[in-house]
């Protein structure tokens, strides 16, 4: 989710904003409820629309209504759909991540909370495929393989330093340098796509030739680690799958790093909790991370998260357990 398509929602004021969040189904024949439940929140945000706004007034956007069922494919979902319209609007938009509830939003603006958690929780990686048959570079979104990266070094050709002498092959020193000067290589070309991308990368690859890796890396932590390779097995599907796990561990660290960093500005006085005094402060430009519980209605934690967002700061969406301590919501202020 790109941060220009929250901004654009966020921003948008009109009468009425209606917002349909849901769960979904990846696979047959799990994804025929889906479509039920679609029809059914559909008709409810409908009905909603006609007895809050009248029937006349809200004509074109009671339009729009017909159409989406059958731009939906229920075949390409994914964990959760998310709907957004408007009279100037319709966005429909796949997460990977579950939400909450089904609900139907009607309002003067749109319930963009699932998405500000997409764009937190949205990971963009690339993973680097040493195998025997070469080198390849992957685009990663979370568990899909977006794209493969093809550049001046991508991809390399099978290991051109792998000796072919059989009579040198018993020096196992000269074998060993001869890969490593090969890794370097690997490891500058990737320097390149770093400083360009800012993406960190999973290596498929085997034990030993990580540990060679890491031994060259001019960046060693620009790299998330590495998944053991299965020859028999370098599909795109397989290789993001097992990739994909190392990544979500990262995120999950990091979001605990970020409920421990709250809890020590508690401790010093540098949050607030009551929602009159962050809504103030953070209109000023004061809020540098805020955390509120998961299963808070949408209403103004959604455009306080944003707020933040959109002010260089960061804000996250946790489950009531995660951030017992804190209470419903808190913010963390630069001064």
């Amino acid at each position: 989710m790109k941060k220009e398509k929250i901004e654009k929602l966020a921003s948008e004021k009109s009468s009425p904003c209606v917002t349909i969040s849901m769960n979904t189904h990846r696979t047959h024949p799990d994804n025929l409820q889906d479509a039920i439940v679609l029809k059914n929140l559909l008709k409810e945000a409908q009905a909603r629309v006609i007895k809050e706004f009248g029937k006349r007034s809200a004509s074109s956007l009671i339009e729009k209504f017909g159409d989406l069922e059958s731009e939906i494919d229920i075949n390409s979902n994914l964990d959760s759909l998310h709907i957004f319209l408007s009279e100037s609007t319709k966005e429909i938009v796949k997460s990977v991540w579950p939400t909450p509830q089904n609900t139907v939003h009607v309002a003067e603006n749109f319930a963009v909370k699932p998405l500000i958690k997409d764009f937190n929780r949205m990971e963009e990686y690339l993973i680097l495929l040493l195998s025997q048959s070469g080198v390849k570079l992957f685009h990663a979104i979370n568990d899909t393989i977006a794209g493969e990266i093809r550049n001046d070094d991508f991809p390399f050709a099978r290991n051109p330093h792998f000796l072919t002498d059989h009579n040198k092959l018993s020096d196992g020193k000269q074998v060993d340098n001869m890969v490593r000067e090969f890794l370097n290589n690997v490891d500058k070309a990737m320097v390149k796509v770093y400083n360009k991308t800012t993406l960190r990368c999973v290596v498929i690859c085997t034990e030993d030739n990580y540990s060679r890796l890491m031994q060259v890396a001019d960046m060693p932590s620009m790299y998330y680690g590495y998944v053991r390779i299965n020859y028999n097995d370098t599909a795109n599907q397989t290789i993001v799958a097992e990739a994909w796990p190392i990544v979500h561990a990262v995120q999950k660290q990091e979001r605990d790093d970020a409920i421990m960093e709250m809890q020590e500005a508690v401790g010093q006085g540098k949050a607030i909790t009551g929602l009159a005094e962050i809504s103030r402060a953070v209109k000023e430009g004061r809020g540098d991370l805020f955390i509120a519980c998961d299963d808070l209605v949408d209403d103004i934690t959604s455009e306080i998260a944003w707020q933040v967002i959109s002010k260089k700061g960061r804000a996250m969406f946790a489950n009531r357990e995660e951030v017992k301590s804190l209470g419903d919501i808190a913010l963390k202020v630069r001064y």
